[in-house]
């Protein structure tokens, strides 16, 4: 077997040219083999640009291992032979070239690793280093620990990179800045705009065919201003680097109807599809913070969200095992407001972060987590809709990094495995971190009555209708003598107004 050919399956978010399965491969006698097809991009109605992205991408990353002396049989989609399925083209290119078998990078997600498993020939799938802490280091520090708790993990990973460490010690006597990351922005005519990357010919085509072939899918094509390689993705990081980090962490959890990127690095894409490394992307935020560049609240805010955030939740993804995805610990059965796919909400904050979703593919986390999630979540939407939506338009989601996301930290559906507490919050938290509040049809500062807004009352139906789940958690408890505390026609008018609120909802008429 050593001596026979391999097929080495490349995977459109394993664009790393030292990725584990082509650094096992013999350029001389292997063929890497990479395909776009309909199974892949159909298990949900992705994004245009996320399509466009991938294709895109996976064109430019076999023509550049073609150039460095690669054999690469690559399906186009919707060409002739194409069988529609990865397992299909590891049979298709196996009698092809006559390979016995295959190796791969594991992937992102249970349903291929299945699926591979599952494949006639045999598939080797190899553990995917490209991360900082592999899924044996996850599983062995969770062992024995009560709860799994991003901050300690964080932590270790602090220590196992020496990424802003002083010693023993993290950078600055502190490991966590957050309570100087949580201000306001303004509009800034000067603030520096995201670089821009020109479709190419290859890029075009493909803008061509998902224009064709997925018209009805969500979101628009014309705003595509994605890099396709990795000598784009650097320039973005570099552009990054220089213009944004400095303020991201100031300003991050900040939110505004004209400026919808604000300081946010749209590195996500690059990171998850491979054409960034993460220690590379750290290692330049540190180098910055080192220079004198940029404070230590920005560069350990970044850095805290790729190998603290980024690297948790892909741990909890493959601990949590193949039924994360479809717990529903809150019981919510409510189906996803059309408002999510565009339609009509006099919602301001809602229709400003799906406008942007459908023409940028992209929301920074805030906007995901306190505005479509906190909504979907008070509202008691089906918590597997949510995933589906959130894996759908996303530029950056897949499977292992959206699902922990979704179920735990946004919709709390994993009953807390991720947060100690359900990520909820009345329309306060959005009017101060936001400009929306001000142009809207509901008004934020009333908390009950003609025209209050619809987080203002889902905020406390949520919180009773969940007291018997929530009642003894002690970062709750305050929350709940609040409400007690509320006059009994006052609380019962608010739940009243909350059920209008959602059957209106449910009628897609809010």
């Amino acid at each position: 077997m050593a001596n026979k050919r391999r097929l080495v399956l490349v995977l459109g978010d394993q664009l790393t040219a030292e990725g584990a399965a082509l650094r096992a491969a013999d350029k001389t006698r292997d063929v890497v083999m990479m395909a776009e097809v309909r199974a892949e991009t159909d298990y949900v109605g992705h994004h245009k640009q996320k399509i466009a992205l991938v294709f895109a991408a996976m064109r430019a990353f076999a023509e550049g291992l073609r150039a460095d002396g690669w054999t690469v049989a690559y399906t186009r989609f919707g060409e002739t032979g194409n069988s529609g399925s990865i397992t299909g083209e590891i049979l298709r290119r196996a009698e092809e070239h006559r390979a016995a078998s295959a190796v791969t990078i594991a992937p992102g997600e249970w349903r291929l690793r299945q699926a591979l498993e599952d494949c006639p020939i045999p598939v080797v799938q190899l553990p995917d280093d490209r991360f900082l802490c592999s899924e044996a280091e996850f599983a062995e520090w969770a062992k024995g620990r009560k709860s799994l708790r991003m901050e300690y993990f964080y932590r270790e990973m602090r220590r196992k990179t020496g990424l802003l460490m002083a010693g023993d010690d993290p950078e600055g006597g502190q490991w966590n800045y957050d309570a100087e990351n949580r201000k306001p922005a303004q509009a800034d005519l000067f603030r520096v705009n995201a670089p821009r990357f020109a479709p190419d010919g290859t890029t075009r085509e493909v803008l061509d065919l998902v224009a064709r072939e997925f018209a009805d899918n969500f979101g628009g094509l014309e705003g595509f201003n994605w890099a396709v390689d990795r000598n784009g993705a650097q320039k973005a990081l570099a552009h990054f680097i220089a213009h944004n980090l400095a303020d991201f962490g100031t300003y991050q959890d900040a939110m505004l109807e004209d400026d919808p990127l604000l300081y946010h690095s749209l590195l996500s894409p690059y990171l998850n599809l491979g054409l960034l490394g993460p220690l590379e992307v750290c290692q330049a935020a540190a180098r910055a913070y080192a220079a004198g560049k940029v404070p230590l609240n920005s560069a350990e805010g970044f850095i805290r969200q790729i190998i603290g955030w980024r690297e948790y939740v892909r741990g909890i993804y493959f601990h949590e095992g193949p039924d994360y995805t479809a717990r529903n610990h809150l019981d919510q059965h409510r189906k996803l407001p059309w408002a999510y796919w565009g339609g009509k909400t006099e919602m301001n904050c809602l229709r400003h972060a799906v406008a942007q979703t459908r023409d940028l593919a992209y929301a920074h986390h805030i906007q995901r987590l306190m505005i479509t999630g906190n909504f979907a979540l008070l509202a008691g939407v089906d918590p597997a809709q949510v995933q589906e939506w959130y894996l759908a338009v996303y530029i950056d989601a897949f499977e292992w990094v959206e699902a922990p996301n979704t179920a735990g930290m946004s919709q709390f559906a994993d009953g807390g495995v991720i947060a100690s507490k359900p990520y909820v919050s009345s329309g306060a938290y959005i009017d101060r971190m936001s400009d929306y509040c001000g142009s809207c049809a509901y008004s934020v500062k009333k908390k009950m009555g003609e025209g209050a807004c619809p987080f203002n009352l889902l905020y406390w139906h949520f919180l009773d209708r969940n007291r018997d789940k929530f009642a003894g958690n002690p970062r709750m408890a305050v929350i709940y003598r609040s409400w007690d505390k509320r006059k009994p026609e006052d609380r019962k008018m608010i739940l009243g107004q909350a059920e209008t609120m959602l059957n209106k909802i449910a009628q897609d008429a809010f």
